[in-house]
């Protein structure tokens, strides 16, 4: 038995409820912190989908599912999460030496270059074009679009694919659709199995052609080897294309978060209107704080492992929440104001800021585009606050919390004034 990060002594975690399937349906972001907060503990057991689960929040129990080598993904996301989101075989996937391996390339690609410049360049100037038009505008809807072109562009998958607006739709419904199982999820599974093999026969034609001259993703996944220095199989490719390609069309969530924030309060309109470049990221570290997007992270431990006098057995389905460690008050005092004060920053992350995770990216499986992420705000945020001019309609600008991932009721709607051309 090993004792993962620093033990401490106390009874094991009590039981909140036989399961608690149902009270994740209608609680979602605030179900495991309410349960926390009955029990006066940072933890409960209980059962999700009938499955023995342990249910966690603050920052050591995420460094533990993100730092200890105690604990695998492998099982640890239901079945239509994994295939929405990350699919088999994918870096996420992976364990050892070989996730070492794929995600060396994911961090070169995300975090070593400057993909985070291309990416908001291009985004900026396909969300200016669409904000061009005029008329009214859904931030959630009609980022969607920008964010796919840039995507595609970045990666190298040419003019078919970046102005394919089915791809952009079916790419945030990747995400969108994740939260629980039902006919919309369904949808959205047979869609990206559809781009999955539309990106496999593509990956396929490439390397027939010989891989692209230019420097891209997409001629580095064509290079790149697996198992024994194979090439990967083109349905792998095709996988970790779309792990780049989904979670940057995916931050139009924090986008319309963003918006939203200006509309409520204006005066950070105003402010950002002459603020110095630094302060532009510094909103963007608070929104993706405070805003409702990755809800929870699982793993499941690969032996017995004692932590805070509980004895986890091998085979443990553990779950840890991110949203409510990012609302800590005792790490982030009044942790529901937004305080880009706080000045948070991912490359030195305060203990409890986990938005996207913890760990060194490189070597955890923390997630590696957080400093694309933070970009892609910080230019929306530019082009709405020293671009054109706009105003706010009457909308509901509520997030049901209960739904994951969670949205701003109305997707927020912005008025460019009359509709040109």
């Amino acid at each position: 038995m090993r004792t993962a990060g620093k033990a401490e002594a106390g009874a094991p975690f009590p039981r909140a409820e036989f399961d608690g399937t149902l009270g994740l349906m209608r609680e979602g972001y605030r179900f495991i912190g309410r349960r926390c907060d009955r029990a006066g503990r940072d933890g409960f057991h209980t059962r999700l989908m009938l499955r023995d689960v342990l249910c966690l929040r603050g920052a050591e129990a995420v460094d533990l599912l993100y730092e200890s080598p105690d604990f695998t993904r492998r099982g640890a996301m239901p079945g239509w999460v994994l295939r929405l989101l990350q699919d088999k075989g994918s870096v996420q996937q992976l364990e050892g030496a070989e996730h070492r391996a794929r995600k060396a390339l994911f961090t070169r690609l995300l975090i070593e270059s400057d993909a985070d410049a291309t990416l908001a360049r291009i985004f900026g100037a396909a969300l200016l074009e669409r904000i061009g038009r005029g008329g009214r505008v859904n931030v959630l809807r009609d980022t969607v679009a920008p964010l796919s072109r840039a995507a595609c562009d970045w990666c190298g998958l040419g003019a078919d694919f970046a102005g394919d607006r089915a791809l952009a739709a079916a790419l945030f419904e990747m995400s969108d659709r994740a939260g629980f199982p039902g006919p919309g999820s369904w949808a959205a599974l047979a869609r990206r199995r559809r781009v999955e093999a539309r990106l496999a026969a593509a990956v396929r034609e490439w390397r027939r052609a010989g891989p692209p001259e230019a420097a891209s993703p997409l001629a580095d996944f064509c290079r790149a080897t697996g198992e024994r220095g194979r090439p990967l199989p083109p349905e792998t490719v095709a996988v970790e294309l779309l792990n780049l390609l989904r979670p940057i069309v995916a931050v139009g969530r924090y986008v319309a978060f963003a918006a939203r924030l200006l509309i409520l309060r204006p005066d950070w309109r105003e402010r950002l209107r002459a603020a110095e470049e630094a302060e532009f990221d510094r909103f963007a570290e608070e929104i993706r704080r405070i805003s409702p997007f990755f809800p929870f992270v699982g793993a499941i431990s690969e032996r017995p492992v004692h932590w805070r006098g509980e004895t986890l057995d091998k085979g443990q389905w553990v779950i840890a929440d991110l949203h409510g460690t990012c609302h800590d008050a005792r790490r982030f005092p009044d942790p529901d104001a937004f305080l880009p004060g706080r000045r948070l920053d991912w490359r030195h992350p305060a203990p409890g800021f986990v938005p996207q995770g913890a760990g060194d990216p490189a070597r955890t499986h923390r997630c590696p585009g957080e400093k694309v992420t933070v970009a892609l705000i910080a230019e929306a945020t530019r082009i709405l606050t020293r671009g054109p001019a706009w105003t706010a309609p009457e909308q509901d600008l509520g997030i049901d919390l209960a739904r994951i991932p969670a949205r701003p009721a109305s997707g927020v709607e912005l008025d460019f004034g009359p509709a040109r051309g």
